[in-house]
């Protein structure tokens, strides 16, 4: 299987534009790749988008303004004060108002001729697929786990092309997620990102860790991006990667992202999470098991050798309590930079020096020690941090905070 470079369109052309919809759209149809053809695809295309939030807004915004003929939303809840910093398609006057009716008014005075669906329900496994009918191509805006995977199980059960996004404080991930792609592209889900929903009480919402309003602007146009590119099969869409946004920084950095393997080779892999080594890839000096407090504290001491603090939980857990000076690499991210033999490229991207010695932690030590085996592998010195340590770390940071 090949990666995703340039894929054929999604949508095919639909009748010649009208005289008020052309003048709309000129700016755009003038770009060589798109022209008039890949704009009566735009126009001919079906998108769902689910949730009227933070970032299904502004994709909302661009579907229509770049001519998206039909867009579908699902939205259940109502506009509230506490959403209009990000929430840039609502005005103060529709406070109270259902999301899906706020967001339909403003984009038929956006573009006068789109069709907008309203399905103001919650999305659950009673509605989805037939939520799903009868559109070319959906976007994930959802604001829980427990829905995005949903959406994502559905796509693939349907073929549908999903572009998804995720945001958190100053942290965001945006990738296109496809089961049944052309045939000479490997087929990629969101479960090849997280194979399973984290545990809810893990991931904070945006209510509890906050979010950067203008971020969710950034990611929901590049949402709508992936959406144009795919519906006029131009550019290179993010199928097999995912785009990781750090707002503070203004970097984007790429995770490949590929198919996890069928199998395991290692008849005892079912005995223990998948990648963690059978022993301690590196160990204090008194014996096998993890770095204690005093161990790594002697580890930064070493002034011959840098040492960098790895958290490998997932950028919205990091978010919340990350230890001082952690650099953030989820194991996620781990995983898949191993498939596709770029680990250096990743801890490069993070900056985490070549010479450095890595100490992996996360909240219970599982995935620690899963990026130590990766991380061994690729030839790092690198050593999980007890969760002893990590606790007594966070314990003393919060005192000085």
């Amino acid at each position: 299987m090949q990666s995703a470079g340039g894929l054929p369109p999604l949508v095919e052309p639909g009748a010649p534009l009208g005289g008020a919809e052309s003048a709309r759209t000129q700016r755009q149809a003038r770009l060589p790749e798109l022209g008039e053809i890949g704009q009566r695809r735009l126009a001919n295309a079906r998108v769902l988008v689910v949730g009227a939030g933070g970032l299904g807004a502004p994709a909302l915004l661009y579907l229509a303004a770049a001519g998206v003929g039909t867009i579908g939303i699902v939205d259940d809840d109502v506009v509230s004060v506490s959403d209009l910093h990000r929430q840039v398609i609502h005005s103060a006057g529709a406070v109270g108002e259902p999301k899906v009716d706020s967001a339909a008014r403003r984009l038929a005075g956006l573009a006068p001729l789109v069709v907008v669906r309203r399905y103001p329900v919650r999305l659950d496994e009673t509605n989805v697929a037939s939520l799903l009918t009868g559109y070319d191509l959906v976007l994930d805006g959802a604001d829980t786990f427990a829905t995005r995977f949903l959406v994502s199980d559905a796509c693939a059960v349907a073929g549908l092309p999903l572009v998804w996004a995720s945001v958190l404080r100053f942290d965001a991930q945006v990738s296109v997620f496809w089961s049944h792609p052309p045939s000479d592209v490997a087929p990629v889900t969101l479960r090849d990102l997280f194979p399973e929903p984290p545990a809810a009480h893990l991931v904070p919402s945006c209510a509890e860790a906050g979010v950067l309003g203008a971020l969710c602007g950034i990611v929901g146009s590049m949402m709508a991006i992936e959406a144009i590119k795919l519906v006029a099969g131009i550019g290179r869409p993010l199928l097999g990667r995912v785009a990781v946004v750090d707002a503070l920084t203004m970097r984007v950095r790429e995770v490949p992202l590929v198919p996890g393997p069928a199998a395991h080779e290692d008849p005892a892999a079912e005995a223990r999470p998948s990648g963690v080594p059978a022993r301690a890839a590196w160990a204090p000096d008194d014996g096998p098991g993890a770095l204690t407090l005093e161990a790594y504290l002697d580890l930064t001491r070493d002034p011959a050798r840098p040492t960098v603090l790895l958290d490998v939980r997932e950028p919205s857990e990091h978010a919340v309590d990350a230890l001082a000076g952690a650099v953030n690499v989820p194991i996620s991210h781990l995983v898949q930079a191993a498939r596709g033999d770029q680990v250096a490229e990743l801890l490069a991207a993070a900056g985490v020096p070549d010479d450095a010695q890595v100490v992996a932690y996360c909240s219970h030590g599982i995935r620690a020690a899963r990026a130590v085996g990766i991380l061994t592998e690729a030839g790092r010195r690198a050593g999980v941090l007890s969760p002893e340590a990590v606790a007594r770390l966070w314990a003393a940071e919060r005192v000085t905070r």
